[in-house]
């Protein structure tokens, strides 16, 4: 922070004036405990998107229909596998550890995106999470580029750089699914028809249902409340349907001339609310492939921290 405030300044005063002048929050600074704990538990829930959102795609790998095809998933799984790297990082910074947030989301004590819980039945799902859940990412993390606290801001320049590659390669699969053969393209509207409504609730709930929103967007957290990236979101989306030339499932969409919008019909939040307690199509699956991945993957842990620390301890024999 480099905000000039008076000597005699609270380090809440501080902190409050240099959130006001849009100035990045570091580390080191001081940060009242609900802004801490608000940032472990937004940052905790996109590092484990992150890995979950792995599955439903990994799931697709070895039965991609072209070697190009199985290239550009694995590069895709690949990277959301980097991100979820970066914001473990991040939450890092704000003194948690690793394992305990990893533990909290074994454990169920912590969440990821309701999204997640939706299987990947035919190839086009690829395609569709690409164009949907990724340009609902995108929309929903660009203006975390300009979050208050530094560490988070700076993992989602890259984050969101990657993320445009996988929206536009979702989208490119559909465009070709879309102008193939009769059954080829109704497997990519069906796909669509199935993701469309759970992209929508990726947003979370309505603003004034959110417990979190309000006070993120004081801290600038966040920038635009759940609603109006849902809005954006749509007013994106429909003319880049029409353009593949797929349906939206909803027959209320329609452009609003005095709103300047697309207007959209309801959203089953009875359905998102399941699915964030743990009843949706596959919560019980993607979490349990998640313990037995961490469990099997110990001895790479192990062997890691061994190498370390032999590599320390030479170290400091090196310079004794």
């Amino acid at each position: 922070m480099t905000t000039t405030v008076p000597h005699t300044a609270t380090p809440e005063a501080v902190f409050d004036a240099a959130v006001a002048a849009d100035e990045r929050i570091e580390p080191r600074d001081w940060m009242p405990d609900a802004y801490r704990a608000t940032l472990v538990r937004q940052i905790a829930q996109h590092a484990h998107s992150e890995i979950i959102g792995m599955q439903p795609e990994a799931n697709w790998i070895t039965r991609a229909p072209s070697l190009r095809r199985k290239a550009i998933l694995m590069a895709k799984v690949q990277d959301e596998a980097g991100h979820g790297l970066y914001l473990y990082s991040a939450a890092e910074t704000l003194g948690v550890d690793r394992e305990e947030l990893l533990d909290k989301l074994h454990s169920g004590r912590q969440r990821y995106s309701s999204i997640f819980n939706y299987p990947t039945l035919t190839w086009a799902d690829v395609g569709a999470i690409g164009w949907l859940v990724d340009g609902a990412a995108i929309t929903n993390q660009v203006p975390l580029c300009r979050c208050s606290y530094g560490p988070y801001a700076r993992a989602m320049v890259r984050i969101c750089k990657e993320e445009s590659f996988h929206q536009r390669q979702g989208y490119e699969l559909l465009l070709a699914l879309s102008r193939g053969t009769e059954a080829q393209h109704a497997m990519a509207q069906d796909a669509v028809n199935r993701w469309w409504w759970p992209s929508l609730m990726m947003f979370g709930p309505p603003d004034e249902q959110s417990a979190h929103s309000g006070q993120s967007m004081a801290w600038k957290i966040k920038r635009h409340s759940n609603d109006e990236l849902r809005q954006r979101f749509v007013d994106i989306c429909v003319p880049q349907a029409e353009s593949l030339g797929l349906t939206l499932p909803d027959p209320a969409l329609r452009w609003n001339e005095e709103r300047g919008h697309y207007d959209f019909g309801p959203i089953d939040w009875d359905e998102f609310n399941e699915v964030l307690r743990g009843n949706g199509p596959c919560n019980a699956e993607r979490l349990a492939q998640r313990r037995a991945a961490h469990e099997n993957g110990a001895w790479v842990r192990d062997a890691a921290t061994a190498y370390a620390a032999k590599h320390a301890t030479a170290h400091q024999e090196d310079r004794a």
